[in-house]
């Protein structure tokens, strides 16, 4: 039932479609107007001030009249280089001419629900579907962040957002995001160093303390960012230190923040002190997403095996070391797990969508919406 050359056509149009973080208003038009031809009703919800996005999340009621059973999401952002894309299809696959992005993420996820509707309607389906478009995904998971949830209908969905097309991934970390500012004192560093207090210095000793990469087969810790001093003839009175942390368990989450926050303390502890309040740090951690957990006894699940089967192939059940929209989701009351499209190299140049995966996706999302509609 699916027209595997609509299916190209939609994913060439959206993927020249330039919608880097914050600036999704085309695509959003685009989809606006191909769904209300459907007889659609497109709601944006208000979330633009608070993301910096153009426009706000957009769900789509394939039947309004009707309640959705349930929901396909996809983010309508991608991450940069965009400008003017060029992308061509060559040995049934879709890339870039090498310049920018080809886009598959998360474009290919779009095309296949574009396709959807348009079999649904053909064909004069009853299946209960909604579909959900994100603002600023790669950016932090801004939009589904601040979706209004109560335009939602349906009780769980689907996030086709990741490479392989028969992996479910239904187990994803939770993450904290941390700055840390070491503050020292400056001085001339060849005339009276001894005045100062070295930020750099206090900074690389907690640093070296500080256990990072793999901490355990559901953690990992990672400092990304160190930026200080002024001149090489001063000493550093400030260093600003950026990092996170994933893990699947709750509490060892947290014992790996306070072991990185323990040996910034030691490390200020231990430095000679010079004046009263000299050095300190100062630090803020967020939380940056929500732990993710979907059981195998449940229907959402079920029904993507069930669905899988009968199309002759077997998903794998997998654990993720990222964060999604679907664990913003989940943290909502909507249990959702994630699916592929075959997108491949995504956040690159080389990023590409070999169409035999695509299509694949596309067929088993189809066969999806006829289990749930019975």
């Amino acid at each position: 039932m699916i027209n595997e050359e609509r299916l190209k056509q939609f994913f060439l149009e959206l993927a020249h479609i330039e919608s880097p973080s914050r600036r999704e208003g085309a695509i959003a038009r685009y989809l606006q107007e191909k769904f209300e031809a459907l007889g659609a009703q497109c709601l944006f919800d208000d979330s633009a001030p608070r993301t910096g996005s153009e426009v706000g999340n957009l769900v789509v009621k394939l039947s309004p009249s009707s309640r959705a059973r349930v929901f396909l999401a996809a983010h309508m952002d991608t991450v940069e280089p965009t400008d003017s894309p060029k992308i061509i299809f060559t040995n049934g696959v879709f890339k870039s001419d090498g310049r920018t992005i080809c886009g598959a993420d998360d474009k290919s996820a779009i095309a296949i629900f574009l396709e959807l509707a348009h079999v649904i309607k053909e064909n004069k389906l009853s299946f209960p579907v909604e579909f959900v478009f994100t603002t600023c995904e790669e950016i932090g998971l801004l939009g589904a962040k601040h979706l209004d949830y109560s335009l939602l209908s349906a009780p769980f969905g689907y996030a086709l957002d990741s490479v392989d097309p028969l992996e479910l991934i239904n187990k994803a970390p939770e993450a904290i995001r941390f700055t840390i500012k070491v503050l020292g004192k400056a001085a001339h560093a060849g005339i009276n160093p001894e005045a100062g207090i070295n930020a750099i210095k206090i900074a690389s000793e907690a640093i070296a303390g500080i256990t990072l990469g793999r901490i355990d087969e559901e953690t990992t810790a990672n400092i990304g960012t160190i930026k200080g001093g002024k001149a090489t003839n001063i000493v550093p009175a400030e260093v600003v230190v950026e990092g996170e942390v994933r893990s699947h368990n709750r509490e060892t989450l947290k014992a790996q923040w306070q072991h990185i926050i323990s040996s910034f303390e030691e490390a200020v502890k231990v430095y000679p002190r010079q004046e009263k309040d000299l050095p300190k740090i100062h630090y803020d951690k967020v939380k940056d997403y929500p732990l993710m957990y979907v059981s195998e006894k449940h229907p959402v699940i079920k029904t993507a095996l069930k669905a899988a089967n009968n199309l002759g192939q077997k998903l794998r059940i997998s654990t993720t070391g990222g964060g999604s929209d679907a664990n913003i989701f989940n943290d909502k009351g909507f249990p959702c797990v994630i699916l592929g499209t075959g997108m491949k190299k995504v956040h690159t140049t080389e990023e590409c969508l070999p169409f035999d995966e695509f299509l694949l996706a596309a067929r088993l999302s189809l066969e999806i919406l006829k289990e749930v509609g019975g």
